[in-house]
């Protein structure tokens, strides 16, 4: 039996949510106690789902605990693809092997916000590799090139003499039809999905299916200002470690605490507005980093984030726990060295921090260094510990 609580319905229905199509419909559907399929797809375009993506997610989670059943499309196919609603040049086409890699943590990660006990797990290269070239053709006719000329990220594109592909073309029929596939009530996604949700319904009529109502979320800003995305690098993803994803939330503009309380945690609106109140920025950005960090990791990995970001960077102090490194090579390049102790993802990203002033290494007299250029070898002192950036620490300890 479902929760029919037209207050809890309500919340559902506005909270984070930018439209609702069709509203009247859905809200009908709810208070009937009818248990309805509440679909949202995930392509693995990167291996870590970041809290822009948690807005949906915990939409969906707000569904079940309203007693409906949730899908979760991990787009192994469409993530191939790949969808350029959000984007203002192409996006490349990922290989198998790309999105096989990306996908391996992915229900894992999910099952930090849902209930995976209770969820429907589907990847839709199960039904969208056995569509032919007439299949595709049918679908096609539902369509015209100028409704999808009409997207204003395709017409800005187009109207800068930029490539749009024919393979762009194609993603809104295969999302739409992914909800044929799993007979979908109602489909959520960003606000940058809209046409696509759309199809879905489309193509749902074709198929003599009750075509799905609609919930489009705002999209959010990451730790730079900018539209959060892994490309970019400004995401905080939800397999960050606690610390990461402290240091972080501290880092976002102002005036993005209030939506980020609002839309990627669960704090009732009451309390954000007392939090409003407190007037002081960092007070209500601790509270918020705190929360985020509570809801992925618990209370305690909580505490102990809010208690290492003071040292860190009120008391310029090494945290508490560090992670070890241990290793008998000595000498060690620095780069094989940061990239090994799982401070730097790659080389690269371990040469860019070094040559920005991001690398320093505390010996255990006290003293420390910079590390000045990505060629040095470092004599590794047993206890040593390097910090990589503002946030990540490691202690090297010899064998």
């Amino acid at each position: 039996m479902t929760n029919i609580d037209p207050q809890k319905i309500e919340e559902v229905l506005t909270r984070g949510v930018d439209e609702v199509i069709d509203k009247e419909s859905l809200k009908k559907k709810l208070l009937s106690g009818k248990v309805l399929r509440i679909k949202l797809g995930i392509d693995p375009t990167s291996p870590n789902i970041h809290i822009g993506r948690s807005i949906p997610l915990l939409k969906l989670r707000d569904f079940q605990n309203l007693g409906h059943k949730v899908v979760l499309i991990i787009g192994d196919f469409t993530g191939i693809i790949g969808d350029t609603s959000d984007k203002d040049s192409e996006r490349p086409m990922l290989d198998v092997k790309t999105i096989k890699e990306n996908m391996k943590n992915y229900a894992k990660q999910a099952g930090k916000i849902l209930d995976m006990r209770k969820c429907e797990v589907k990847y839709n290269s199960k039904w969208l590799k056995k569509l032919n070239y007439y299949d595709f053709s049918e679908l096609a006719e539902l369509f015209s090139v100028h409704e999808f000329n009409a997207r204003e990220n395709i017409a800005k594109r187009l109207n800068a003499g930029k490539r749009v592909s024919l393979r762009e073309v194609i993603y809104p029929l295969m999302q739409g039809y992914d909800s044929v596939a799993v007979q979908a009530d109602v489909e959520l996604g960003g606000t940058d999905q809209r046409f696509n949700l759309l199809a879905g319904r489309d193509i749902q009529k074709h198929y003599k299916q009750e075509p799905q109502d609609i919930i489009t979320n705002p999209l959010i800003e990451g730790t730079d200002g900018r539209k959060m995305s892994s490309s970019w690098g400004n995401t905080i993803n939800l397999l960050d470690s606690g610390d990461e994803m402290f240091g972080k939330t501290m880092s976002i503009p102002d005036e993005l605490i209030v939506k980020y309380f609002t839309l990627v945690t669960r704090v009732s609106l009451e309390e954000i507005a007392q939090i409003k109140k407190l007037g002081n920025p960092r007070d209500q950005k601790a509270l918020l980093a705190k929360e985020i960090v509570r809801m992925y990791h618990g209370d305690k990995v909580a505490g102990l984030a809010a208690e290492n970001f003071i040292k860190i960077f009120r008391r310029h102090e090494a945290p508490d726990e560090i992670p070890v490194f241990e290793t008998s090579k000595n000498p060690y390049p620095v780069l094989d060295l940061l990239v090994d102790a799982k401070l730097a993802e790659s080389k690269n990203d371990a040469r860019r921090v070094i040559e920005g002033g991001g690398v320093t290494v505390k010996l255990s007299s006290s003293s420390s260094y910079k590390v000045e250029s990505w060629k040095q070898e470092i004599t590794i002192e047993d206890g040593m510990v390097f910090q990589f950036g503002k946030r990540k620490f490691v202690k090297v300890k010899l064998k």
